[in-house]
Parts: structure tokens; C-alpha cells; sequence
């Protein structure tokens, strides 16, 4: 039995008490026993294809407005068009196999009344959601059809798509006025079931003062050159499980969240596949504190950063109590990326500060592992145990505490 021993990069008296709070390490995670969630059982309404793609959006919206909550509008195999979509609370959208919902390629059709929707300007919410779930209690989106945004089409009346006004945006310094494909507000015991999200022109899933949602067997899919195009975003958000999904994206394919206010806290990532995108973030939004997060059986093939916690003195606060376990990376630039300047030019005094840090069972390839703290007086504290990376893989490590039990390679150099 290898004894654990600790390697400190600064002076050992500053990390007493850290050492400490890392036994107390014990409860990550959603606090739900949650199970494979069932398809809907009662349907108020199944919706056939029509040649008048122009009146989609009037019927499926009306179908859901007469759909008492528990049950769900059923989209049968065919193609559909709508502009954007409001979910009564506890209704749900079932989408047959062999159906797609398609997102309106219109900007106007989104605009929140400022003209700003398809456009670039100083701010970037300028834009309506595809699918909005606002205050509610149940209900969500099953079924194994799709749900595309269709991000890479040309905007109607315009000479660029949605993902290519998103790239101008960067060269120019500004932001893109483009839609979310779905939008999460104040809800709890959503489910979202088998769906497949697609080429969504922003964010496919974004949450923000959430409990109870249950993310299980779903594909989002945009490709790597999609900007802005994240996965699933839970913000504030509170007993989160997603599991057994497959995510490729242009950005985070995973990035939990806390501006503001509320904090995210008891939220399980269990048995995933990211391919492309920036991996399993955690940030840059901290200020209001990330804690108690269970990644456990996720591969990451191809995601720039593995795993990822990411913020800066404009927005850090505490992130806290994470585990990651039996983990596999393969073909990524950064496979542990744990960054207190975030944006090395942030002008703030919310000094990040990652505590409580555990990967066990991690194996990988090539690239570099940063983990990097704020300053000796901001440490980041990691417990690693079973951590195996190519011998080609190198370490950066900066003002951070480490614990290794187990076997660690390549073996961090003592300063």
C-alpha cells in the first residue's frame, strides 16, 4: 500500500485547514434518487406533418396552450417549422422518431421588439429562445426525434447565417443577437428524455434558478466551428442530473454556472461522451459558488479541455467539494485545465478560489494538466489518486496544493 504523501508548490503552514476540509469531501452530488425516466403517458394532442409550413407555429403553439398539464403534444414522423414556442408548466413535447422540429430562420420572428435579433450590437440579448420553459413545475421534451436550430442556415432576408454572424461578432469585438434553442427560467422537475438537439445558432440548453432536471440519454450535436453553440448550461441551478448523453459542440459542452445570487450546488454528470467542444467546464460565472458536483464515468474524445473550472477576479467566488471519478480522456490540448485567471486582463476583486478538488481514476493521453491558483493566499487545493496520463503529458502548476494518493504519472516535480 503506497503512502499518501503531500507535494506543496508554496510554504505547507498556508494549507493546515485545507488539508482538513478535504476528508469532509463526502456528499457531491444530486440529492434525487433519479431513475430512466418514462415517456409521457397520456396525449392531449399528436400533431401530423402539413404542406403549409407557414401555420406550424399557430397550431403547435395552440396545441400546447389546451394541454393540461401531465400530458404531452406528440409530433408524429414528418418535418415541422415554428418560430419561437412557450411550454405551458407541465406540459411536455413528444417527438416521434423520424420527426424534426425545425427552428424559424427568421430574425424578426424572435426579436424582442428592439430590432436587434440577427444583428451585432453591444449586447447580445436581443433574441428570443426557440423554446422557452418558464415557472415551470414538470413536463419537458422526449421521444427520439430532433430538434434543430438550424444554426447554419442562412437567416431569412440576410446573406449569413446565424453561426456566421456569431464569427463576425468575434472579429469585430461585438455580440450576436442569436437565438438559445431552449431556455430554462425558474423551473423544477423538468425531464428531458432521449430528444436529439442539433445546430442550435446559440446555447442548445440553458438553465438559470433550477431544481429537479433530469437531462438522460440525450445527443446535442453542432459542429466544432459552431461559436457560442454550448451544450447544456445549468446556472443557479440545484439537484441536476445528466447521464448516459453524447455532446459535441462548438463550445462547453458542459458549463455549470453561478452569477449572481444563487449558487449551483448537488449535481451528478454520470456516464457521458463528449467529442468536440471545450469539455466539462465548471465557470466562468462563480460568484455566487459552485459546490458539491459529481462527474463520475465520462470520456472525453476531442474536447479541447477536459476537465475544466475556469473563472477570473470579475466573476470568481468559491467552487467547491467537486469529484471527478473514473474519467478517460483521449486527444485534448488541456485534459485537467483548473484556471483562477481565466481572463488574465479582468479587472474585479472576486479573488476564485477552488477548494476541495478530487480526481480519482483518471487516465489520459498527451497535453498539458494546469492547475492553476490565484496566490498563496487564494490556494487551489486538488486530492489526486490513480492519475495516469502519457509520458508525453506535462504538468503547470502554480500556487496549488496537492494531496496524491495512489499512483500519479507523470509525477509532479517538487519547487
Amino acid at each position: 500500500m503506497k503512502r499518501a504523501f503531500d507535494l506543496t508548490v508554496f510554504p505547507p503552514i498556508l494549507f493546515i485547514l485545507i488539508g482538513l476540509l478535504l476528508i469532509a469531501n463526502v456528499h457531491a452530488a444530486d440529492r434525487r434518487k433519479v431513475l430512466e425516466p418514462e415517456l409521457p403517458k397520456i396525449v392531449c394532442a399528436t400533431l401530423l406533418p402539413i404542406k403549409d409550413k407557414n401555420a406550424d407555429q399557430q397550431r403547435i403553439q395552440a396545441a400546447i396552450d389546451h394541454c393540461p398539464s401531465g400530458a404531452a403534444v406528440r409530433f408524429s414522423k414528418g418535418g415541422f417549422i415554428s418560430g419561437p414556442l412557450v411550454i405551458r408548466s407541465g406540459v411536455s413535447l413528444w417527438i416521434d422518431s423520424g420527426a424534426v422540429l425545425a427552428a424559424s430562420n427568421d430574425p424578426h420572428s424572435y426579436d424582442r421588439g428592439k430590432g436587434l435579433c440577427g444583428t451585432l450590437a453591444g449586447r447580445g440579448d436581443g433574441c428570443r429562445p426557440f423554446i422557452t420553459f418558464e415557472g415551470n413545475n414538470g413536463g419537458g421534451i422526449t421521444g427520439d426525434g430532433e430538434i434543430d436550430g438550424r444554426g447554419g442556415q442562412l437567416m431569412k432576408g440576410r446573406n449569413e447565417s446565424w453561426w456566421q454572424l456569431a464569427r463576425r461578432a468575434q472579429k469585430e469585438h461585438r455580440r450576436q443577437n442569436t437565438p438559445r434553442l431552449i431556455e430554462i427560467e425558474h423551473a423544477r422537475n423538468l425531464v428531458f428524455y432521449r430528444i436529439r438537439l442539433v445546430n442550435s445558432p446559440n446555447f442548445h440548453m440553458a438553465m438559470n434558478h433550477v431544481e429537479g432536471i433530469t437531462v438522460w440519454g440525450v445527443t446535442i450535436n453542432a459542429p466544432a466551428t459552431a461559436r457560442n453553440t454550448d451544450g447544456i448550461d445549468p446556472g443557479a441551478a440545484t439537484d441536476v442530473t445528466i447521464a448516459h448523453s453524447i455532446i459535441s459542440t462548438g463550445d462547453d459542452d458542459v458549463a455549470i454556472k453561478a452569477g449572481s445570487g444563487c449558487g449551483s450546488r448537488f449535481i451528478s454528470i454520470i456516464d457521458n461522451h463528449f467529442y468536440a467542444g471545450h469539455g466539462m467546464s465548471i465557470g466562468s460565472e462563480t460568484s455566487a459558488g459552485v459546490s458539491d458536483v459529481l462527474v463520475n464515468g465520462l470520456t472525453l474524445d476531442g474536447t479541447t479541455s477536459g476537465l475544466r473550472i475556469k473563472s477570473d477576479v470579475s466573476r470568481g467566488g468559491l467552487v467547491n467539494n467537486l469529484d471527478f471519478e473514473n474519467i478517460t480522456l483521449h486527444h485534448n490540448r488541456w485534459p485537467i485545465n483548473f484556471d483562477t485567471r481565466y481572463d488574465p486582463d479582468a479587472k474585479g476583486n472576486l479573488i476564485p478560489q477552488f477548494q476541495n478538488i478530487t480526481l480519482v481514476n483518471i487516465r489520459g493521453g498527451s497535453g498539458v494538466m494546469i492547475m492553476r491558483g490565484y496566490d498563496p493566499a487564494h490556494p487551489l487545493s486538488v486530492t489526486l489518486k490513480n492519475v495516469h496520463f502519457d509520458k508525453e503529458a506535462r504538468w503547470e502548476v502554480e500556487n496549488t496544493h496537492v494531496k496524491v494518493l495512489g499512483d500519479l504519472y507523470p509525477k509532479l516535480a517538487p519547487r
